[in-house]
């Protein structure tokens, strides 16, 4: 068993390292992706710890723009062009944290070898929203003067989009266990069909249905299992998840999830403390 824990980052570098050294096993690498946009340079010195690598094919990712999906689909080359027999690629942000232990994972990984983790709801049927996020152009990959003004203009001339090749919408969320086999997958078929290229580029927040709706309309189909292991806290509403903090820890320690998100580290470090100290037990910053 070979887990590659794949990690996107641009924020507190040491958070990132904390986050490493906490999943620290013999089974398990970690290959980092900085945001292009931001200096490389303070997180170089992760490259000390062993099993850590960096992703040199470096994207500058936009909010909610289809750079993500790419510099998603580039790590996932680079790491199956290694040559390591990985069982699966495990998809973190840098403000990820795991709530169990590291030999907890690794057997859950084991125990489930052949299965394919990732959050899915029906797009179409169970989630509206998600549905305008495919029907409406959105210039979200795009930075010119009056874009916004466009955009409009263009929704309001053109029809509602569809998916390419009636293919069946579904999306969550955008981090998920998945093998390399399947991983790739995902990757070549949409590289490869400018079709499906371009209409995901196009849409809003693409990262969390790529994948979803490729696999669900694949012959894995029947490998997914509808959860990806975190916890993860939408009560205060908007587009980002709420930040964790010391109150969260009862309803994080009673979670049957595998990581939670999201954490800063900067603003409540309490938090970490206590998930190091109540649920890994031999964390290394006890």
């Amino acid at each position: 068993m070979r887990v590659a824990h794949l990690i996107l980052t641009y924020t507190d570098p040491k958070q990132t390292e904390r986050m490493i050294k906490s999943l620290s096993h013999q089974n398990f690498d970690f290959y980092i992706h900085v945001d292009k946009k931001f200096d490389i340079n303070p997180h170089l010195f992760l490259k000390s710890i062993p099993n850590v690598y960096f992703i040199n094919n470096r994207i500058d990712v936009k909010w909610a723009g289809f750079s993500t999906v790419t510099a998603t689909f580039e790590c996932i080359k680079e790491i199956v062009g290694t040559g390591i027999e990985y069982d699966f690629i495990n998809f973190l942000s840098g403000q990820d944290y795991p709530i169990k232990t590291a030999d907890y994972i690794n057997d859950f990984f084991v125990q489930n070898k052949g299965k394919e983790f990732l959050s899915y709801r029906d797009i179409k049927n169970d989630w509206k929203e998600g549905l305008i996020r495919m029907e409406k152009y959105f210039l979200t990959s795009y930075n010119f003067i009056g874009k916004y003004r466009i955009e409009m203009l263009i929704n309001k001339i053109l029809p509602k989009r569809t998916l390419p090749y009636k293919l069946h919408p579904y999306g969550k969320s955008m981090f998920w266990m998945l093998s390399p086999e399947v991983a790739l997958f995902v990757v070549k078929r949409v590289e490869e069909d400018p079709k499906l290229k371009h209409f995901f580029s196009l849409c809003w927040a693409s990262d969390e249905f790529v994948f979803q709706t490729i696999l669900l309309n694949s012959k894995f189909k029947d490998k997914v299992v509808n959860n990806n292991y975190r916890y993860i806290d939408w009560s205060a509403g908007g587009a980002s998840p709420k930040t964790l903090e010391k109150s969260d820890f009862g309803k994080i320690a009673e979670s049957a999830m595998l990581f939670a998100r999201k954490f800063d580290a900067a603003v409540h470090p309490e938090i970490l403390d206590l998930i190091d100290k109540n649920l890994l037990a031999h964390g290394p910053y006890n």
